[in-house]
Formats: structure tokens, sequence, C-alpha cells
């Protein structure tokens, strides 16, 4: 019953859905003069809606708060709202207009899942560099042949006016997570009953599209350099992993280093890619999940709602970032403990992914959910190859005021189908990420992990 229902649902969506024309045209410059008036430097629509549930954008956060200490977890700055309402098992039916299928098959499978509908706070902030850069690339952004890549864009958000089914995705893969990052991070995949692991990895990201002296000569066709290690557990502590990551992965492959402590040796290791398993993920998602969607669009045939859709979405999710929280204060048996997410109303962009004839993926269908104030994919209902829904996830999302710029503090990947999850950003008991601060390009190539290694 739960399946036809799911199936009925997702046909009636997708009757409305439009396949985006193969043309590669950009945005006029009297399109482009909308943005920063009646759509937001991003993209967005400033203005609310008409019944004034979703309030006009007046800039997003554009101080962090005053209880905010630098370096620290960041304070709630809606710390006094109170939840309108929640939806439940009992009561989901009368809210499914505003739900994907996958959020409300959450509550067919978990009986505890609920979501806690907060007042609205259009919240997302970038600095104003990302702001003209992303008005500049308005103008100058293209698809690279088959949509597999971006060209002629750098900095900001290639595709504020989406004309192309592609476009918000991409949207997604390059938005601004700053120039540089460095996280002490875990993830852990819970059994049925929720007994899990916690797996501790310390990572660095440094972003060359995001370099404030970047130009789309400078970085050629590479997105970012990413470095990682296994803190723990012991049996995997001290692997250390490099990846170079291309924009247009068609055009140049994902390149991957690993360091095996016990061999002393850097190797190439293979790609990992499309869906191949994710690191320490036990299974439960695949490497293209990680943020939600990475790496190449090309298995799949892309489709775009014409419109913005309403949808209750998870923001503003400050108290499930807190560094008062155990893990254990978390982690529960099917699902996060659901008293901790925050869910408003937003409109989004409903982006759909049908697998290509002749190509090979273990999702046959996925639907993303993309905030129109940040393009962060914050929903994803992913299918199997008989339509059903297999796995729902969600990006828990805040504003990180102090750069500022808008993030999932903890991304989750639930399978409605054995029962199990995976969360990664756990971090409430590690130091909240950095942003921002200097890093040595030479340090993410081979002899650099070598080196990292033997420390």
């Amino acid at each position: 019953m739960l399946n036809k229902f799911c199936s009925a649902l997702i046909l009636c969506l997708l009757s409305f859905f439009f396949t985006v024309p193969g043309l590669f045209a950009k945005v006029t410059s009297d399109e482009a003069r909308r943005l920063g008036k009646e759509l937001t430097p991003l993209g967005a629509v400033k203005a609310g809606n008409k019944e004034g549930t979703i309030p006009d954008w007046e800039g997003g956060i554009t101080n962090p708060p005053t209880c905010y200490k630098p370096q620290t977890f960041h304070c709630d700055p809606f710390s006094s709202d109170q939840p309108i309402f929640t939806i439940t098992a009992d009561n989901v039916a009368q809210y499914k207009e505003k739900l994907s299928p996958g959020q409300v098959a959450m509550f067919h499978r978990y009986p505890t899942w609920q979501m806690k509908i907060y007042p609205t706070r259009r919240s997302a902030s970038y600095p104003q560099y990302v702001y003209d850069r992303t008005m500049a690339n308005a103008t100058t952004a293209e698809l690279a042949d088959g949509g597999n890549g971006v060209v002629n864009a750098v900095g900001g958000v290639p595709f504020p006016i989406p004309k192309q089914a592609v476009e918000p995705i991409w949207n997604h893969m390059v938005r601004y997570k700053g120039e540089t990052a460095d996280q002490i991070t875990g993830q852990v995949a819970p059994t049925a009953s929720g007994n899990y692991t916690f797996v501790r990895l310390h990572q660095k990201l440094f972003f060359l599209y995001h370099q404030q002296d970047a130009t789309p000569q400078s970085i050629g066709n590479m997105l970012s350099l990413f470095f990682q290690k296994v803190i723990s557990p012991a049996r995997l502590a001290g692997r250390n992993l490099l990846v170079h990551q291309p924009i247009n992965q068609i055009k140049t492959s994902l390149q991957i280093w690993t360091y095996n402590p016990g061999q002393r040796r850097v190797r190439r290791a293979p790609e990992i890619k499309y869906d191949n398993p994710g690191t320490a993920s036990d299974g439960q998602r695949f490497a293209d999940q990680n943020d939600m969607f990475n790496g190449s669009p090309d298995r799949y045939d892309w489709n775009m709602l014409p419109t913005r859709r309403e949808m209750y979405v998870p923001y503003n999710s400050y108290k499930l970032h807190s560094g008062d929280l155990q893990y254990d204060d978390i982690i529960k048996p099917g699902h996060i403990n659901s008293e901790l997410p925050r869910y408003e109303l937003h409109r989004v962009w409903v982006v759909e992914a049908t697998l290509k004839k002749g190509y090979r993926h273990q999702y046959h269908k996925r639907t993303f959910y993309l905030d129109e104030d940040s393009w962060q994919i914050l929903v994803a209902d992913q299918y199997d190859g008989r339509g059903n829904i297999w796995r729902v996830s969600e990006a828990y999302a805040i504003n990180f005021y102090e750069v500022p710029l808008v993030f999932q503090t903890l991304e989750v990947h639930y399978d409605l189908q054995n029962g199990r999850y995976l969360a990664l950003g756990l971090n409430n008991q590690e130091r909240p990420e950095i942003f921002n601060i200097k890093m040595n390009s030479k340090d993410f190539t081979p002899d650099g992990l070598r080196r990292q290694g033997r420390r």
C-alpha cells in the first residue's frame, strides 16, 4: 500500500515536470539585472508568499548574534522560537502536499518520527564577493558538452537564473563553502537496534573555485582539493586519503591517492564515484551521495519543475549543532532523535534524475529539493529499480554566520528497506568547523600526503 501511494504521488508530481532542451544559452544582460532587485543576488525570489508564511528575504543573517563566541559552536539566533505545529504519523496526510514522497514514507516506516515546524527564517547570507561573482557568472557561465561541467564561471553560483534542469545541481555542487575548511568530524552507521561505531575523521578542504584571486583560467577544470585522515577506531586509524576533484569528471578523471601507515607508502587508488560504497559507510550510502549529490551527472537524464515549490524542509538546525549534545543524544534506532531538527516552510527547486538507458547505477531515480536561498540540497528521495523509495536523505543546515555561509551541520541518509541510516558530520564533542584559514596547496599533493602520514 505504501509503495502504491508513493508511486501515485510521484507520478502526479512528475506530470508537471519539464525537460529542459539541450541548449547552452547564457542569461541575457536584461535577465541578469533582476539579480539584487526582485531576485536575491543568488537568484531566489526576494518577496515572501502571499499567505505571509514565507517572509521576504532581507539579507539573511548579516552579523553574528551577540551570543556567539569565535571558534565555539554556533548559538541559536532563533532560540526563542516555538514550534507552530508538529507533523506525526497520525496527521501526516493533511500536510503531504508540502512534503516529499520520501518524507511521507518516513512516517509510515517509523511511527516515532516527527517533524517540528517552526516559523520560517530566511537566514541565508554570503560574503559580498560571492554575490558579485554570482552576478558576473550569470552572463558568462555555460554548461560543458552534455551538461557534465561548467565553464566561464568562478567564485559564485554559475546559474542563478537556471534554464536547464542540471544547472541547479551544478549550483549546489559548486556553491560557496568557504575558501578553505578544516573539520574534525565523524560518521556512524547504526544497526537497526541503534548500536554504532564512531568513525572520527580529520578533513581539510581547499576550494580552488572559491579562492578570491581565482579566475576561470587559473583554476582550469579543477574544483577542489581534499585531505582526510582517519583518527579512530584503531583498526582504521592513520589511513590518509587525498582527492583532486575536477569540475568536469568526464574530461578529467577524479584523482585519488591513499597512504597506508603499515606500509608507509602512497598509492594511487581507483576512482571512487557513482554508486561505489562510501568510505566507512557500511554500505549505507554511495560515493555520489556525499554532500547530498556530488560528482558527474552524466548517468542521468535531468528534469526540473518549472516553478519553485513550497515545502517543509530542515533549516536553521542550531539545536542539532549544539556542543552540549552527546552523540547518544542524537543517534537513536531507525532515525536520529527527531526532537532535535528544526523544519521550516521554504521555496525549493525540484530536480529529478532518471537513469539513462544503457547506464548503470543502483538508484534508478532521484529527486532533489534545493533551497532557493542557498542552492543547498536539503532533501533527496532515492528510488530502486522497481520504482520504490529506497533511501531518503536530509541535510540539516545552519548559517555559519561568522563567514557567512549555509552548510549542513549534519547529513543523514535513511534506508527505508533495512531500517538503518548513516549520519555524517557529527562533531558535537569535537571542535566546530574552521573556515577560511590559511592553507598551502602543496600539502594537497602525494608528497604532502606522505609527509602528513609520517607525522
